[in-house]
């Protein structure tokens, strides 16, 4: 089992539920998070006075999947959370030794 972690930018994440949904993945996590990369943050104007954001506001998706799953999985979440421009995100895989269904108790692939 792998989980996949992606970060992306807000306005994509209905499209990449939609994304997922398509190749079958049947849960997922979203988180609210912060941070920045190559993008760094940027200027804003708040009641005519400047301040720099430096914490940009991003989803976090993750997804625990068959390891069979994987490559169709990063590539439906590439295809629609790209938008050619800095800061479009990053994903992670990692691997994943053990779930547990705390309702059933049922384990690994039969729990997610």
């Amino acid at each position: 089992m792998k989980q996949i972690t992606a970060i992306v930018k807000p306005f994509k994440l209905e499209d990449v539920r939609e994304a997922l949904a398509e190749v079958g993945v049947t849960g997922l996590t979203v988180t609210e998070v912060k941070g920045f990369g190559r993008q760094k943050g940027h200027t804003e104007l708040y009641r005519g006075a400047e301040y720099v954001v430096d914490f940009l506001p991003k989803m976090k998706v993750e997804v625990v999947v068959n390891e069979g799953d994987v490559e169709r999985c990063i590539e439906a979440i590439v295809n629609s959370a790209r938008t050619g421009k800095i800061g479009d995100g990053k994903i992670f895989v990692t691997g994943v030794e053990r779930i547990v269904r705390i309702r059933t108790g049922e384990e690994n692939e039969n729990a997610v």
